[in-house]
């Protein structure tokens, strides 16, 4: 399937329908329940394989990713995100912060990059330059950080790597299901723009109108006779 520019303007400030909430609220679900479990993991291998943690937290672009590309309109990205920090934390109640934390910065980032193109731009490529920046973002800080020095000079490389790898990877898994939820017709009525209202009718045609106008005289009464009528019968005196 080709990445595809949305037909016509979104605005920014278009309003948030049910309908939206309700499937960013079933994205949060499936998602905070995957990053819960991505959690779990990541302990285990930042024990066993540190070099591949980056590979693991880059699990945390799926909300933001399968929103945008499903419903394709402001706000999505970060409300889902929020949304599936929440059911996460519901999991592992010690770690809400991190994980509200998280959702802000890589769902604000997403909403960030599409509102530069004035959200218009749906195109595949946005996704994943969108993960490049989430990853980079992330290893930068963490970089400077982490104790690297633990590592022997490749495995430092991959390390920093796998924190641009890990976003762009399950980018390309989130673009999938987002599109394979779009073909089964999933959100379409959230999707659904509301079209502007019919313009009103005119109380009284116009003057000009086929019709005619209600009063050709407007001072005139229907049942006053007219004065050239009463020009040509006049009355019969008695």
């Amino acid at each position: 399937m080709r990445g595809e520019v949305y037909a016509g303007h979104v605005s920014p400030r278009s309003g948030i329908s049910t309908s939206v909430l309700l499937t960013c609220a079933a994205i949060g679900v499936a998602t905070g329940a995957v990053s819960a479990g991505a959690g779990a993991v990541s302990g285990l291998v930042s024990a066993a394989v540190p070099v591949l943690y980056g590979l693991v937290l880059g699990v945390h672009v799926l909300p933001g990713v399968i929103a945008q590309v499903l419903l394709r309109m402001p706000w999505v990205a970060l409300i889902s995100h929020v949304l599936a920090a929440l059911v996460a934390s519901a999991f592992v109640p010690p770690w809400i912060g991190r994980y509200i934390g998280t959702a802000i910065l890589i769902g604000g980032l997403q909403e960030l990059i599409a509102a530069i193109g004035r959200y218009r731009h749906w195109e595949r490529w946005r996704y994943f330059v969108s993960a490049v920046i989430v990853g980079v973002v992330l290893a930068v800080p963490i970089a400077l950080v982490a104790d690297l020095g633990r590592f022997a000079p490749w495995a430092q490389v991959v390390y920093i790597a796998m924190f641009i790898v890990g976003p762009v990877a399950w980018t390309a898994v989130a673009v999938a299901i987002g599109e394979a939820l779009r073909r089964a017709g999933v959100g379409r009525t959230a999707r659904r723009r509301r079209r502007p209202p019919p313009f009103p009718r005119p109380a009284h045609p116009h003057p000009h109108s086929p019709a005619g106008p209600a009063h050709p005289h407007p001072g005139r009464s229907e049942n006053r006779p007219d004065v050239g009528e009463s020009a040509r019968n006049p009355p019969t005196p008695a």
